[in-house]
């Protein structure tokens, strides 16, 4: 689990590519002290498992289904990313609970300056924006950020300049693609809703109610 709260940009070293999957390895420092090979860091939001760690860097394995639900596979040799370990258990939950596992892409339609925040504006497919609300939260490339704005067809955040000085969101332009990932939260809620939401035509018609005298 981890929390949205980047420890560190940092950089892609080499992409290796056999078929659909691949690994990355990526430079870094802070994420690596007392890392051990099969320990889990999110990179830009997608959660990897740790398979060899050499000096200043480390390598994960990544799925073909990763790549194709994420953003790693646009990743180029240079490349900046976002990083987080898990949570420790003693840690403090400065963000909100993020699995790593994300939900889908979202493309950056505008970045506006307002005074020292920054305005992104995002599209995202409907089963996203389906479960984003207004003062909630989503990770985004691995960022714990609060919804400013949501419509039927993208969403907003405001970002500090801490927030944008600390992350690779400064790197980013409009037509960018992100990694969203939304709060699990509401996502289980969603789930437990759905078969109520799913039920079959009822066999209560006027003429049933009718038969046993409620009309």
């Amino acid at each position: 689990m981890f929390t949205g709260i980047v420890e560190e940009v940092g950089k892609i070293a080499r992409i290796e590519k056999n078929g659909v999957t691949g690994k990355l390895s990526i430079i870094a420092d802070t994420v690596l002290e007392g890392t051990k090979i099969g320990d889990s860091i999110a990179v830009n939001g997608v959660c990897l498992t740790v398979t060899s760690l050499k000096g200043d860097s480390f390598t994960a394995d990544v799925m073909g289904e990763t790549f194709r639900r994420s953003s790693l596979g646009d990743l180029q040799v240079g490349s900046v990313v976002n990083l987080e370990r898990a949570m420790p258990a003693d840690g403090r939950f400065g963000g909100h609970i993020v699995s790593g596992h994300i939900d889908g892409m979202g493309e950056i339609i505008s970045i506006e300056p307002e005074g020292t925040a920054v305005w992104y504006t995002l599209s995202a497919p409907t089963e996203i924006l389906q479960g984003i609300v207004e003062k909630g939260s989503i990770a985004i490339d691995g960022i714990s950020l609060t919804v400013a704005r949501i419509t039927a067809k993208d969403f907003a955040v405001s970002i500090i300049p801490h927030t944008g000085g600390n992350t690779i969101l400064s790197h980013k332009k409009a037509g960018d693609k992100v990694n969203l990932e939304n709060d699990i939260i509401g996502k289980y809620v969603q789930k437990f809703l759905q078969p109520q939401q799913e039920q079959k035509e009822s066999h209560i018609t006027e003429d049933f109610l009718q038969g046993y005298g409620f009309l």
